[in-house]
């Protein structure tokens, strides 16, 4: 029986008894066919590219989180480059009333969030500072502190995650990001430098400035890795990157004339340090990496990477207490099939909003 003129086109569909010819470079498994379709094959218009627009417009109305940390001695300029950075004052000590400040006997943790708004897009930054690194006699072990805070943070979504009835927006407190200051000494990387990065290389991307040394030789991992480098595209701008690490980097908020345009720059006797030109210094490439080209990445590689390591060592510890989370307990016969799931990243239905 003919259905008329549809008859050749539905005789395309597998449904209607005709196989598409698959294509063997996208199987996906031996027991499943997959066909590739082009634009050029299909009836007409489908709308398949109005996914981005819906992704567009979701992202646009709930906003985004990004936190940054930034450490450091006294002195270095990382309130100054963060306000530079984000074209704001947005940095702990430009938020604080008081102008003189002692430095504390340990190092802290002080956090500050601002809802930053461009073009209908929604920011909600939060800026990590540690006043009192560095700043003493005797460091030893002065990055303890803030190990422990990346890591509380990991802990905190863990446990957000875990319950049973959680959230359908997760609050974000983990760190995205540590930009490293390194004083302009001129020599060889303090030991210092060499056990904080060695120690939170693991757990936190680091992005260095201010110095050039040799890392690498050091056995520190600096962001952008080149195990996560997934094509050659990638992997050629993250080369032209990695050769720029440690940024040399100058900030400022005060602009200047030059050649008739007011520019961001720091006057000297020599003249002007224009603060975005590559021929004067490396902010841009910083700020680049840091905003217009990585950003998504440095949370990509927070939550899929860092986080998810966590994760897996926090599930396989026998001292996680599951039972105040509604789970069942570790000696409980049905605590191996539940870690288990937890640990393969099966995600449970979620309840509830976190509004930013």
């Amino acid at each position: 029986m003919s259905d008329g003129p549809w008859d050749s086109s539905r005789a395309q569909h597998p449904e209607n008894g005709v196989h598409l010819e698959p294509q063997p470079a996208h199987c996906s498994s031996p027991d499943q066919d997959m066909s590739y379709i082009s634009g050029a094959d299909l009836f007409g218009y489908v709308g398949i590219e109005a996914v981005l627009d819906q992704m567009r417009h979701k992202t646009m109305k709930a906003g985004f989180e990004f936190n940054i940390m930034v450490v450091g001695q006294s002195g270095l300029g990382k309130s100054t480059l963060v306000n530079t950075l984000f074209k704001s004052r947005v940095s702990r000590k430009s938020c604080s009333s008081l102008h003189q400040e002692r430095i504390p006997k340990t190092v802290r943790i002080h956090a500050v969030s601002h809802m930053i708004e461009e073009k209908g897009v929604k920011m909600k930054l939060t800026v990590v500072d540690t006043p009192g690194f560095g700043d003493h006699i005797n460091n030893n072990n002065c990055w303890e502190p803030i190990v422990s805070y990346v890591n509380e943070q990991y802990e905190k979504y863990l446990r957000e995650e875990l319950n049973v009835m959680r959230k359908r927006r997760i609050p974000d407190t983990r760190v995205h990001c540590c930009v490293y200051f390194l004083p302009p000494t001129g020599h060889r990387l303090r030991a210092i430098d060499l056990e904080f990065m060695k120690h939170l290389g693991s757990i936190v991307s680091i992005v260095p400035v201010i110095i050039r040394q040799d890392l690498a030789a050091n056995g520190i991992q600096v962001y952008p890795q080149k195990q996560y480098d997934e094509d050659p595209e990638e992997s050629i701008l993250n080369n032209s990157i990695r050769e720029c690490i440690p940024f040399a980097v100058v900030g400022t908020d005060r602009e200047h004339q030059v050649n008739g345009n007011k520019v961001l720059g720091r006057k000297t006797k020599w003249g002007i340090i224009e603060v975005e030109n590559a021929a004067h210094c490396e902010f841009s490439h910083l700020r680049d990496l840091l905003i217009r080209s990585h950003l998504q990445d440095l949370k990509d590689v927070t939550h899929n990477i860092l986080y998810e390591t966590y994760r897996v060592r926090r599930l396989n510890q026998a001292n996680v207490d599951f039972s105040e989370l509604g789970l069942p307990p570790s000696g409980s016969p049905l605590y191996s099939s539940v870690c288990s799931t937890l640990c393969s990243g099966t995600q449970d239905t979620c309840e509830g909003e976190s509004q930013l």
